[in-house]
């Protein structure tokens, strides 16, 4: 694979065709990875770690992404690397399910807890490299361009940020979301499970997208009865400093 990226790149109607497939492909695979990505955040309290976290991660996960698609054609030789991949994911799932509920929320489980920064930036990496030994399987299906499949995890990893940050949002708006999160980590384990043991028993790209879908359609279907919307920081601090002038026109 790393002879074809030497290559210089066929710019043809093929490309501009694959490329579309390519970006929707890593949006649609990206829901569950954000999800996952997300909660594993929330396990840093303060919201500005979360986000630095996310920030720092999300460039280590794109280094292992990038040496994943280099590599891709001697990874796919050995069946360890899936089998790590979904005992991972599924550890994951286990840990959570079977975690204590939260002091304050007596009904939710939660996943690993988090002291310091430097705890939660490898879990975030590692994560989504498990993902990703799934996803660029597909996208090798899909074209043998390493550089377009370059582009397409690039994409990738923008898309997971921004919908990773918004989830991180949501999780505490909607009351079964992070259930349906790791529900949904837990198939992506599965998935590369079946694929070590047997992979015609591996279910369709197709049936995979509409369960998570499902499953999400779950996730969003009840809100948190005290829900107090979280705007980012940095509207917080706006509409913070907008209060307080007008508290202090008023005290004139």
């Amino acid at each position: 694979m790393l002879d074809q990226l030497l290559d210089s790149p066929n710019f043809g109607v093929e490309t501009l065709l694959v490329l579309p497939v390519l970006i929707a492909l890593e949006a649609v695979l990206s829901a569950d990875n954000a999800i996952a990505l997300a909660a594993l955040a929330q396990g840093l309290h303060d919201s500005v770690l979360q986000r630095r976290a996310l920030n720092i991660g999300l460039v280590l996960a794109y280094i292992l992404r990038i040496t994943l698609i280099l590599t891709a054609t001697w990874v796919v030789r050995f069946w360890q690397f899936e089998l790590a991949g979904a005992l991972y994911l599924l550890w994951l799932v286990f840990q959570y399910f079977t975690s204590k509920p939260d002091q304050e929320d007596e009904n939710q489980h939660h996943g690993p807890r988090f002291s310091s920064l430097w705890q939660a930036i490898p879990m975030i990496g590692i994560t989504d490299l498990a993902f990703s030994l799934d996803s660029v399987t597909t996208a090798i299906a899909v074209s043998q361009d390493t550089w377009l499949i370059l582009i397409g995890a690039t994409i990738g990893i923008i898309t997971l940020r921004f919908m990773a940050g918004l989830f991180i949002r949501w999780l505490k708006e909607f009351q079964h979301l992070q259930d349906a999160g790791y529900v949904t980590v837990a198939l992506v384990g599965l998935r590369l499970l079946l694929r070590v043991i047997n992979p015609a028993l591996v279910p369709p790209e197709w049936t995979m997208i509409s369960a998570i879908a499902l499953i999400f359609l779950w996730g969003f279907s009840k809100r948190n009865d005290a829900l107090e919307i979280l705007l980012p920081d940095g509207m917080n601090e706006a509409q913070d400093v907008e209060r307080q002038a007008e508290k202090e026109k008023a005290e004139l």
